[in-house]
């Protein structure tokens, strides 16, 4: 798939290849709220939390990732990269735990072998 994130006076399309899926994550992670409503600061400490991002481009030998799906990750196996000026994550399929997208099936193991 090629993929321009920005109009084509800015820069070239990219095309990604193998199994990389680029993402665009969102807003910066700071304050929340739990769901009893207790704000919790972004200094707190917590222990591995996944994030979600939204799949903005995917390589031609993925096969259960869409472009707009929204994907859970790891935030500490990320590779990060800067196009014309907006922030993207670069992963592989395999280090996305779950996909969020309507398409998918109640009884989908979504294991990936």
């Amino acid at each position: 798939m090629t993929l321009n994130p920005a109009s084509a006076e800015t820069g070239l399309p990219i095309r990604l290849l193998h199994d990389r899926v680029l993402v665009k994550q969102e807003a910066a992670e700071g304050e929340r709220r739990s769901s009893a409503g207790l704000v919790i600061p972004a200094t707190a400490s917590v222990g591995t939390r996944l994030s979600w991002a939204t799949a903005v481009g995917v390589g031609p030998h993925v096969r259960a990732i869409q472009v707009g799906d929204r994907v859970l990750f790891d935030p500490d196996e990320r590779s990060e990269v800067e196009l014309h000026g907006e922030a993207y994550v670069l992963l592989r399929e395999r280090d996305v735990h779950a996909v969020a997208a309507s398409r998918v099936e109640p009884d989908a193991t979504g294991l990936y072998l």
